[in-house]
């Protein structure tokens, strides 16, 4: 790496180091090759600086923290710098599809509303509404299904339908983990959104303290033009004092994606829709849900609750008679998984994003085990449906198919991936099988495995 020689007031005084220049000169000296070994207290300046001060006052001092995440190779592994994209200083975000799973609630009142026309909504026509202005969302429908009534009355029809259900809209996976996570540590955020503003608080009123959360709230009734125009973002950008540069976006539709870029922010895409991240190219990172944003990635302060390479959650369940799957399991991958029917599980699997997960298995006449699932379309063999594949981590000398199997799932390992190979994506489940084993012998996990969920039939 190199010699470093600092100019400043005193490398010991956390003011000085937030405000005071410092000139860092690099020269050959291979005997010391990081840059903490060659300047002690670099460490504790970029613990102080992460943990005792606001963000908003760390991210004045963000040339040295750029010298010191770029250089300093020991604290590369806690903050992720091999893949630092671009240091941002506030985030701004998108509701609907977003942090709120209100693409079901959609759905269900598009199906209600339709039948009265003897028409029937199941969803193909989802990437026609998906981010845009109520009106050109209304608009699209009437003139799909060709439908004897204006644009307006459509709305006039619908907007009732949709406020009785606003109090049902669960948040999305991650959604409460990230500004719960980003208000602690005291960054920024706007909520932008091409929903009217009335519709917005009245949708985030039902979810405890999100409102707080915002220090600013935009509707698309606000703005001239809503997205893909960046007219919200740029307008969210001024209200928080900040240059459109140091945004950071999340958004889940293209036309957010569009607007994001357009405003020249950096932008994170969170696809709503299965099997879409192939559209996102314009975004700076497509990731498959919240639960997999790295905000170090950005110079955000990086999440602490990962635990051994896996990500607690709330615990949830499932259950059902084991079922004959794809018949690919112990005869291609030699991996034998206890499949379960998705039947009457539409809503949960809505609910979680695909990936991989685990926790225990209860089988009703052999006992509790530990297991690791994927839940998705698995991309290598390209399934038509999402599917719930649990790999039981004990080897059986039988198959057990019609007994009953009861699942708790208690942490995330990874997002569902593709492969370049089947021997690649046999080693990825051999690990993933590795990181449950070993995260379920944790008293976080292991305690679990008492349920009474588990041995009930």
């Amino acid at each position: 790496m190199g010699h470093a020689s600092v100019a400043s007031n005193g490398l010991n005084n956390l003011d000085s180091k937030i405000w005071v220049k410092i000139h860092i000169t690099i020269t050959n000296s291979p005997k010391k090759p990081y840059l903490s070994e060659q300047l002690p207290g670099f460490h504790s300046l970029i613990a102080d600086c992460r943990l005792g001060l606001s963000w908003s006052l760390f991210a004045r001092a963000r040339s040295c923290f750029d010298l010191l995440v770029l250089l300093d190779a020991p604290m590369t592994e806690k903050m992720a710098t091999a893949s630092l994209t671009k240091l941002v200083r506030c985030v701004i975000l998108d509701l609907d599809g977003t942090l709120l799973n209100t693409d079901g609630i959609v759905g269900n009142v598009l199906k209600v509303l339709l039948s009265r026309y003897g028409k029937q909504w199941d969803g193909r026509e989802a990437h026609k509404i998906l981010g845009k202005t109520p009106f050109e969302a209304a608009a699209a429908v009437v003139e799909d299904y060709q439908l004897p009534c204006s644009t307006i009355e459509f709305i006039s029809q619908i907007s009732p339908l949709f406020s009785d259900q606003w109090c049902n809209i669960k948040a999305l996976p991650g959604a409460n983990r990230l500004l719960k996570h980003l208000k602690n540590h005291g960054v920024p955020m706007a909520l932008a959104s091409n929903s009217p503003k009335e519709s917005i608080e009245a949708k985030i009123s039902y979810h405890d303290g999100w409102k707080s959360s915002f220090s600013v709230i935009i509707g698309g009734d606000e703005v001239r033009t809503g997205k893909p125009s960046p007219d919200m973002f740029l307008e969210a950008a001024e209200r928080l004092s900040m240059e459109p540069s140091s945004c950071l976006v999340i958004e889940d539709s293209l036309p957010g994606v569009t607007a994001g870029k357009a405003a020249e922010m950096q932008v994170v895409a969170v696809p709503s829709l299965p099997k879409q991240s192939h559209l996102y190219t314009a975004a700076d990172e497509v990731i498959n849900s919240l639960l997999d944003l790295r905000p170090e990635k950005w110079g955000l302060p990086p999440f602490e609750d990962w635990v051994d390479g896996t990500l607690p959650l709330d615990p949830w369940y499932i259950g059902g008679p084991v079922i004959k799957g794809f018949g690919r399991g112990s005869k291609v991958l030699g991996i034998p998984t206890a499949n379960l029917s998705t039947k009457g599980y539409s809503d949960l699997l809505a609910e979680h994003p695909s990936g991989v997960y685990f926790g225990w298995a209860g089988l009703s006449s052999r006992g509790v085990f530990k297991m690791v699932m994927s839940i998705g379309w698995n991309p290598y063999f390209d399934n038509k449906e999402k599917t719930i594949e649990p790999w039981i981590l004990y080897k059986f000398d039988e198959d057990f198919y019609g007994e009953e199997l009861r699942l708790i799932i208690v942490g995330y390992i990874r997002p569902e991936a593709n492969f370049p190979s089947l021997e690649s994506l046999i080693a990825k489940i051999h690990e993933d099988g590795e990181i449950a084993e070993k995260a379920l012998e944790l008293p976080l996990y292991s305690s679990y495995k008492n349920d009474p969920y588990l041995r009930s039939s």
